[in-house]
């Protein structure tokens, strides 16, 4: 929820929505919400209500505190009919519009059946959008034709498209950052992009070893989750190209949802093992508050890893993370292909007219190209 810590709300394949309570962890109440998957779980801007859809064409209102009698089932407050299969939905940050997804992007108003407007620019179907939070104007969608488009509601039209190499499953902008979001792809990273500069990314960030599902900004913009197929959990700061912290366990299944708490202190994930998990954004802290004391002991430590952080055994410690079997022989695989790569074109390069083939950036190698 945008208004209350402990709120959480998540929908699964068997077409049930649950309340969770974090403080308990027990959930507050379900509802079988959809006949097929549900696609998309969002909150209201004022925290009061769920919007959720899925395969079956509806969008459904739920409240937070549902009045129901004793054994009874929950029933949504609104229900809206559309033409089509649902993809994901999403949230004003401040006005009470819904943005749904699917064969296009459609702004909804609680108090109309019919969409407000549709937002379309030639693909097949959209995958997720997302209102920007601080430019509330501004929404950004990602398509099957390997698009991110961005749309002003304000004037209901599309401003830029761009066309990357492989398809974008995730959008997500940054809080703190207007014209900057990242996007999850296919090809195993992320891209930080700027909106009025879309030609060349501002920052890939790698290490994942298979296509990236979901990608989640923490509340202060200084760094996002992100969850994978390759059954990992990780956490990049947002201007660095490796993650600083990455989870796995050994029962999880593909991840296909992450998110941010609102204190940005705990990351939750939702894999393919039926069980949705919470972990500690900074794994080595305690979660009981310190007392002064111990708060100026950590102070003087953390001082210490800044200052001797070029230090390669102090280095070596602080990047060294355990990973699975599996994900560290595809990671070095993955740096045997490309260490070949970069050697069979350089050996094109040396053989081959002054100019011929040209040194493409690794921030342009993703991107086909921009359309106004």
């Amino acid at each position: 929820s945008r208004q209350r810590l402990v709120d959480i709300a998540s929908g699964s394949c068997d077409g049930e929505v649950r309340i969770w309570d974090l403080a308990h962890g027990e959930s507050r109440w379900q509802a079988t919400a959809h006949s097929g998957f549900v696609k998309g779980v969002a909150w209201s801007h004022d925290g009061e209500h769920v919007w959720t859809c899925g395969d079956d064409k509806l969008i459904k209102m739920w409240d937070r505190e549902p009045e129901t009698e004793d054994g009874g089932e929950v029933a949504p407050v609104q229900t809206i009919l559309g033409q089509y299969a649902f993809l994901g939905i999403d949230h004003h940050w401040k006005e009470p519009l819904v943005a749904s997804c699917g064969v296009d992007v459609q702004i909804w108003d609680p108090q109309r059946s019919d969409p407000v407007h549709t937002l379309t620019w030639g693909s097949e179907s959209v995958s997720c959008v997302r209102f920007n939070p601080a430019e509330r104007q501004l929404i950004a969608s990602t398509a099957s034709d390997r698009s991110v488009v961005l749309h002003d509601l304000r004037s209901a039209t599309a401003l830029r498209k761009l066309v990357m190499q492989k398809r974008s499953n995730r959008v997500c902008w940054n809080p703190m950052e207007a014209f900057n979001f990242v996007v999850a792809n296919e090809d195993h990273n992320l891209y930080t992009f700027d909106m009025r500069r879309m030609e060349s990314a501002l920052c890939v960030h790698q290490d994942h070893v298979s296509a990236v599902l979901d990608v989640d900004f923490s509340p202060t913009g200084r760094e996002f989750v992100t969850g994978s197929y390759d059954r990992t959990v990780r956490i990049f700061p947002y201007n660095a190209g490796h993650s600083r912290e990455v989870y796995h366990g050994k029962r999880m299944q593909r991840i296909w949802s992450v998110l941010f708490s609102g204190d940005s202190k705990w990351v939750l994930s939702a894999s393919d093992d039926f069980n949705i998990r919470l972990w500690k954004a900074r794994a080595s802290e305690g979660v009981k508050p310190r007392l002064p004391r111990e708060q100026k002991q950590h102070e003087y430590q953390e001082k210490l890893k800044e200052r001797f952080k070029d230090t390669a055994e102090v280095r070596r410690i602080a990047r060294h993370r355990h990973l699975p079997k599996a994900v560290l022989k595809a990671a070095r695989l993955k740096g045997v292909i490309k260490a070949s790569k970069r050697r069979k074109e350089d050996n094109v390069r040396r053989h081959s007219k002054p100019g011929a083939v040209p040194h493409v950036a690794e921030r342009k190698k993703g991107i086909v190209k921009v359309l106004t």
